[in-house]
């Protein structure tokens, strides 16, 4: 009987040891899908609102379009379909905080080994990043062009 318990406890033990690796681990996961920068909680999206697109392709086409077309890979990345590959939290970073980044994060360290520039921050502030990536919504779901 004596030996059941402690096969028991043992199982247990690694059991609630399991369970908590798998915890913390998926709460580390989610601050890595958000980046490093400024937006740490998860963005509550609702449908693409039409001004801050107007917004973010006005913003986009002045400090983003030298170095991104949405097609083809120009200086960085094409940027088509990036709402279906990335959390808005982790677009958002990027634009906000691109040096810190590509030091840290997993993702934008691989797009720097690949793509051997460093993204430059383009003097925007969390509304104008918001606005950015809600014109990169509008296109991705093909409600505009870019």
């Amino acid at each position: 009987m004596n030996s059941r318990k402690k096969i028991f406890s043992t199982v247990t033990l690694m059991m609630l040891t399991l369970i908590l690796f798998v915890i913390s681990f998926e709460a580390c996961g989610d601050r890595e899908e958000f980046g490093i920068g400024p937006v740490k909680d998860e963005l509550k999206l609702e449908p693409v609102n039409d001004n801050m697109v107007a917004r973010g392709r006005e913003l986009f086409n002045v400090k983003c379009v030298a170095c991104h077309k949405f097609d083809v890979k120009l200086v960085g990345p094409p940027l088509k379909d990036v709402t279906k590959r990335r959390r808005p939290e982790w677009i958002m970073n990027q634009i906000l905080n691109p040096q810190e980044m590509t030091q840290k994060d997993p993702v934008s360290k691989e797009l720097f080994a690949q793509y051997l520039i460093q993204m430059t921050f383009q003097d925007v502030n969390q509304l104008d990043a918001r606005a950015i990536l809600e014109f990169f919504r509008a296109v991705d779901e093909n409600k505009v062009t870019p």
